[in-house]
């Protein structure tokens, strides 16, 4: 219990810290001068100073969602093994359970941000679960290829088995790899599908949902958005690069210093990586979304039939 708390502490603590990076290596990218690496701890701060200010038609609903979106995005954090696997919470759960956990996060922020009533959030609404209801799929199909190849659903039964057993590379994960990252590029509001920097009536998704929220509210909604995103770089570790994390069978405190030291040095890299990203790409129509995510749907089959072809 005390190395689950600890990972779910570290979790909370470095998410703000890993959306500041990317920030960062964006701003170099586009030669820009680069904000503070705790910018966004800067807007955490002086968010949760402040006075909410609340619509005259505001529900419960709206009231409570950021802390249900907050709580949501913890609990994701305890079952993915981000530092190790030998953990209560992840063992009690799947991925399956995760993803359920990722969809009653979606639908809570839809239902409040239609909750005022406002045109631009039920805009922002409609285009999110679309592209939740197009992105499932795909993401289901990029964890079928690892249960594929562990035979087991829960995370830490395939970081320890693929530590274990150090097989080669498998092409189906390759394919899987890319499906992956678009899945991620999507579902947190990144290039090409959504811009987070922008506030452009006609293009804007997450930002639209979340125009009507002030104070507290605001900052918690930011938080879990850099923990969603914390926890789509971690599953993505966890499948595809699991070298790090420690094992039930390795030493206690130098397993776990090794793990939370990778574990930096695997978000550095992903960070730079998907700062080049959305450097180098367009924003993409809201139409041409589902064209988006079907063709990462496509690889992830891809990869399952690449993996069921070369398994017999």
């Amino acid at each position: 219990m005390v190395r689950q708390f600890g990972e779910v502490l570290l979790a909370i603590a470095i998410a703000p810290l890993f959306a500041g990076w990317i920030g960062q290596c964006r701003a170099w990218l586009q030669n820009r001068s680069a904000p503070p690496l705790t910018q966004p701890y800067r807007m955490l701060r002086k968010l949760f100073h402040k006075d909410a200010a609340l619509a005259t038609d505001a529900s419960p609903l709206f009231r409570t969602t950021p802390y249900i979106l907050f709580g949501t995005m913890v609990l994701a954090a305890a079952i993915i093994p981000s530092v190790a696997t030998d953990l209560p919470f992840a063992r009690a759960a799947d991925a399956i359970a995760l993803i359920g956990l990722f969809a009653t996060a979606r639908v809570f922020l839809s239902l409040a941000a239609m909750d005022i009533g406002t045109a631009f959030g039920s805009m922002g609404a409609r285009r999110d679960m679309m592209i939740g209801f197009l992105a499932e799929p795909a993401l289901l199909m990029v964890l079928f290829n690892a249960f594929l190849l562990t035979g087991s659903t829960a995370l830490p039964s395939v970081v320890e088995s693929s530590t274990a057993h150090a097989f080669p590379i498998d092409p189906s994960l390759v394919f899987a790899a890319v499906a992956f990252l678009m899945v991620l590029l999507a579902e947190n509001a990144r290039i090409p599908i959504d811009n987070p920097a922008t506030h452009l009536e006609l293009t804007m998704i997450h930002e639209a949902m979340v125009l009507e929220y002030s104070a507290r509210h605001l900052a918690l909604v930011e938080w879990s958005s850099d923990l969603k995103l914390f926890n789509y770089a971690c599953i993505g570790f966890a499948l595809f690069l699991p070298w790090g994390i420690a094992t039930p069978g390795a030493d206690g405190s130098l397993a776990l210093g090794v793990a939370v030291i990778a574990l930096l040095a695997k978000l550095l890299v992903a960070g730079a990586a998907l700062a080049l990203i959305e450097t180098l790409s367009a924003k993409l129509r809201i139409f041409r979304a589902p064209e988006y995510l079907a063709t990462a749907f496509l690889l992830a089959v891809l990869g399952l039939l690449v993996h069921l072809l070369l398994g017999a």
